[in-house]
C-alpha cells in the first residue's frame, strides 16, 4: 500500500529525513513512532505531496507520489497533528465543503458525516470557533474519513481527545480496518501504538532505526519503576538485580529502568517496606537510549 525507497528530504542543509525505506502492507495498521522532531511528520507530508522529496522515491497504491498525487489523494484520508479551519463556518458546512472535493456521491458523503458525528458526539451545527480543541479534532477525524478512503494516515491524532473519546476513536479505526482500510498511525506515545498496530517502524533523527513486530517490541521494552520507602534501604539487592539500568537513589526514593523477569522484580519489592510504587512505560526517548543503544554504536 505504501512503499518508499531511500526517501530523503532536506530543508536547506538541515536534514528532515534521510534514506527512509518503508513498506506498509494492504490491510494492516502500521505504527510509525519516534520522539517529537524525529521526522514522522516530514515523512507523512512528503508521502502526501505537501512537500517534495529531495531524493528517493515513494509509491502509494503502486503510484508515484510525485506524478500521481491528485489521483492518490482521492483515496487517502489524512489527519494532521494540528487542525486549522475557517472559524466562522459551521462544522456541517465545512465538512460538506470538504466532501465536495471528492468525485464521489455527495449524498452518501453527507450520510457518512452525520453517522460519524453522532458516533463521536459532535454538534455539527456549531461554528468552528465555538468548538473546544477536542471537538475541532473530531471535525478533523470526520474530514479524514468522510470519503471512505482506502488508506488513512494519522499524524499524532489523539491530541485534545479525552480518554473515553480516544477509546471510541480507536474502536472506529478498528472497524475501518475490518472493512479493509490500511492505516498508518504516527505517534510519539508507545501505548497508543501498542493498542492498535501489528507492526511498527521507529524513526530517530530522520532515519529508520528499526522495523519490528509489535509483540516483539512490547516484549523487549523497558519499564520505568519508582519505589518510595518509609526508611533508607540497603541498595545492594537492587544493584544485583538482573535487568536494572539507569538506577537513581534520592534519599528514600529509587528510580530505575527494568527489563527482565517481572516475578524476580515483584519478589524483590515484596521484601521492602514501601510507601508508594509506580511502574509505567518509559517514554520513547528512554527506550531509544536503552533498548536501541546498539544502533548508536
Amino acid at each position: 500500500m505504501i512503499e518508499t525507497k531511500e526517501l530523503t528530504k532536506f530543508y536547506g542543509r538541515a536534514p528532515g529525513i534521510i534514506g527512509v525505506d518503508l513498506e506498509v502492507k494492504a490491510g494492516e495498521i502500521f505504527g510509525f513512532i519516534g520522539p517529537n522532531g524525529a521526522g514522522k511528520s516530514t515523512t507523512i507530508r512528503t508521502l502526501l505531496g505537501l512537500i517534495r522529496p529531495t531524493s528517493g522515491q515513494a509509491f502509494i497504491f503502486g503510484k508515484d507520489i510525485t506524478k500521481d498525487g491528485p489521483e492518490i489523494r482521492e483515496e487517502v484520508g489524512y489527519l494532521p497533528s494540528e487542525v486549522f479551519y475557517y472559524d466562522d463556518m459551521r462544522a456541517i458546512d465545512l465538512l460538506k465543503y470538504s466532501g465536495s472535493f471528492y468525485n464521489k456521491d455527495q449524498a452518501k458523503i453527507l450520510r457518512r458525516i452525520q453517522q460519524l458525528a453522532e458516533y463521536l458526539n459532535l454538534d455539527l451545527k456549531k461554528k468552528i470557533d465555538d468548538l473546544s480543541y477536542g471537538n475541532k479534532k473530531k471535525v478533523g477525524i470526520i474530514q479524514g474519513l468522510l470519503h471512505e478512503p482506502k488508506l488513512i494516515i494519522l499524524d499524532e491524532p489523539t491530541g485534545g481527545l479525552d480518554p473515553l473519546m480516544q477509546q471510541r476513536f480507536f474502536d472506529l479505526l478498528r472497524e475501518e480496518n475490518k472493512r479493509g482500510v490500511t492505516i498508518l498511525f504516527s505517534s510519539h506515545i508507545l501505548s497508543e501504538v501498542q493498542k492498535l498496530c501489528s507492526r511498527v517502524a521507529i524513526i530517530r533523527a530522520g532515519k529508520i532505526v528499526k522495523v519490528e513486530d509489535m509483540k516483539t517490541l512490547a516484549k523487549d521494552t523497558h519499564k520505568r519503576v519508582k519505589l518510595e520507602f518509609s526508611d533508607k534501604i540497603d541498595k545492594e539487592p537492587l544493584l544485583k538485580l538482573s535487568g536494572v539500568s539507569d538506577l537513581i537513589f534520592e534519599d528514600k526514593i529509587v528510580n530505575f529502568l527494568y527489563k527482565g523477569d517481572v516475578n524476580a522484580l515483584s519478589t524483590l519489592i515484596a521484601g521492602f517496606k514501601l510507601t508508594n510504587l509506580l511502574i509505567e512505560e518509559p517514554d520513547l526517548e528512554e527506550i531509544f537510549m536503552h533498548y536501541y543503544q546498539k544502533d548508536q554504536k
